[in-house]
């Protein structure tokens, strides 16, 4: 069973379809790994081609199979409008341990709508760090 500590470096998106008429897009994304999820900053104004150079961390145990990524635009008076989504398999990354930054297609209903970038490392857990994450039992006398 694979355990440790996936991190994902968002690097940047391009091409996307840009969703505002009056103004640049303001980007986000959501990563989604198995139920965890966690979301990018804002980058204002950034429009089509986005950069954000974030670190993500997620907990990794069992069959992680892949990591969900959905590209949002943020909307101040309306709802959210979504750009794109991608799923990256994990496979590549818990076999070599790091994949450098790599671009993966953004699709919405099944049509292209852009590029992502982004870089992935995954540390396995050691076997000492099982017995630590019961809470210290083993260390009561």
């Amino acid at each position: 069973m694979v355990r440790g500590k996936l991190e994902v470096l968002l690097v940047s998106a391009k091409g996307l379809d840009d969703s505002d008429f009056f103004n640049k897009m303001d980007p986000y994304v959501i990563l989604t790994c198995r139920s965890k999820e966690q979301r990018s900053t804002v980058a204002k104004g950034a429009g089509s081609d986005p950069e954000w150079n974030e670190t993500f961390f997620f907990a990794v145990s069992g069959n992680a199979a892949q990591l969900h990524v959905k590209i949002m635009d943020s909307d101040v008076f309306s709802a959210d409008d979504l750009i794109g989504e991608a799923s990256i398999p994990l496979e590549a990354v818990l076999l070599e341990g790091n994949l450098p930054p790599t671009v993966h297609r953004i699709v919405k209903d099944e049509e292209y709508s852009g590029e992502i970038k982004i870089a992935l490392t995954f540390t396995p857990a050691e076997e000492n760090e099982e017995e630590e994450s019961y809470g210290g039992w083993n260390q009561s006398t």
